[in-house]
Parts: structure tokens; sequence; C-alpha cells
């Protein structure tokens, strides 16, 4: 049987990086699609056709991952592989002694740990007829409570830290049905975050997806019934909740 996979955040970056990835793999992939275009995406779909799905999708959107939901379910029957990739930045540089844009700190929650919520509520129905019923949330180093060195990136890293506690309470809500959830930090990336290339980051995003994608093949090797949730880097090495 095809193995299918959802990517969000798939406009570019380590998001496009890894539909390339998992379409090398054989999967089925459905790529959510922020943007009104990606020519890189488009470019993709003439090369693998009916094995990319390229779905216009905004994850701050009940009414967008609804719609989402009705196209891919049409579909596939399961999904084996849901990868919440999708997320935005906001200001970083206001500390508590600075004026802070709140509607701004809403937006970004919206999208980073509301966004996968929806995805992954909206989903689980698929993802637990799979055999592999594998949740992966792309998370960061700055969600870290335990290792938080910074004085600012309040939206960003609140909105993180947000999103590992509910990586954990989908895992214990999913474990008894076989699922489990892997909460990754996808390393520093030369990604667009920021508003430019961030050229001085250490990894390409095709590095960063290749290091996820062996992460996750680890993980359905595994029987997932003793695993506990977890909370890692690119390179598997397991950080501070």
């Amino acid at each position: 049987m095809k193995k299918s996979a959802f990517v969000t955040g798939a406009d570019r970056g380590v998001g496009l990086a890894l539909v390339k990835g998992l379409l090398n793999q054989s999967y089925q992939v459905f790529a959510g699609q922020y943007a009104e275009e990606v020519p890189q995406l488009a470019e993709l779909k003439d090369a693998y056709g009916e094995r990319l799905q390229v779905l216009r999708l905004d994850i701050s959107s009940d009414d967008s991952v609804a719609e989402a939901w009705r196209i891919a379910s049409k579909q596939t029957e399961q999904l084996d592989l849901l990868i919440n990739n999708g997320a935005i930045l906001g200001d970083i540089g206001a500390s508590v002694l600075d004026p802070l844009n709140y509607t701004e700190m809403m937006d970004v929650f919206n999208v980073n740990t509301l966004g996968s919520l929806r995805m992954s509520q909206t989903f689980m129905p698929l993802l637990l007829k799979s055999d592999s019923k594998l949740l992966v949330n792309i998370s960061s180093e700055a969600g870290s409570i335990g290792d938080c060195y910074r004085e600012s990136w309040y939206a960003y890293c609140m909105s993180k830290a947000a999103l590992n506690m509910q990586s954990k309470l989908i895992h214990n809500g999913i474990k008894p049905h076989g699922g489990r959830v892997l909460v990754v930090h996808p390393g520093w990336v030369q990604t667009y975050m920021q508003g430019k290339l961030d050229a001085g980051a250490t990894l390409t995003p095709e590095q960063s997806a290749a290091s996820i994608l062996q992460l996750v093949a680890a993980r359905l090797s595994e029987d997932a019934a003793e695993a506990d949730c977890e909370y890692v880097d690119y390179a598997g090495n397991a950080l501070n909740w």
C-alpha cells in the first residue's frame, strides 16, 4: 500500500525540502501552500503528477483547514505521516522594557500553536487509520524553557513552548490508539523567516529535511506502544523541555 504524508508550510525552506524528500521516498504527498504562487511546487507537480497534491492552506483559518481535509480525505483513506511545519516568526527585538505588539503575538500564536492543533485535530481520523500513526511537530530550541537564554522573541518562543506542551497532550491522547508525537528542532537553517535569507545559518533546508526524515524512518521502525513524546534536534539529540 502506498504511503501518504501531509506537510504544512511547504512553500519554501524546510517544508519544501520535506516534500521533495518524501516524494523521493515514494510517498503520496499533500503539500500545504500558503502563497498564491509557488513555482517550485508547480515544478514538482509537473514532475510527480498525482503523487503530489498541492493545496492552498492557511493553518490560521478553521475554514481553510477544513477545506484541506475535505480534499485530502477524498483522495486517501489514511494518512501515514503528518508534519506540522508551518510557522511565522514575529518580532524578535522587543524586550519587556520595550513596546510589545500584542496583536502580532496573537497572530503568531494562531499560526505556530493553534495552526498545528487545527491540523492535528482535523486530520487525526485519517492518521489513526494508518499503521504509522506518526505526528511530527516542527518546533524549535526556542521553545525550551529549561535552556532559555533570550530576552526577547516573545511571540516565537512562547508559541513554540506552547506547541511543545500541545505535542505532549496529543501524544498522551493518541498513545492508547498506537499513535505517537515527535517534536523536532530543525536546526539553524538557511531560511527566509526573518524576511531575508539567513545565509549565515549552518544548515541548508535540504540538510535539515534529510535529517528529519531519518528521524522519522527510525521512529517508524520502532514499537510505538512503548514510545514517549520526544523533543529532539534534527540530529536526534534530546532537548530540555
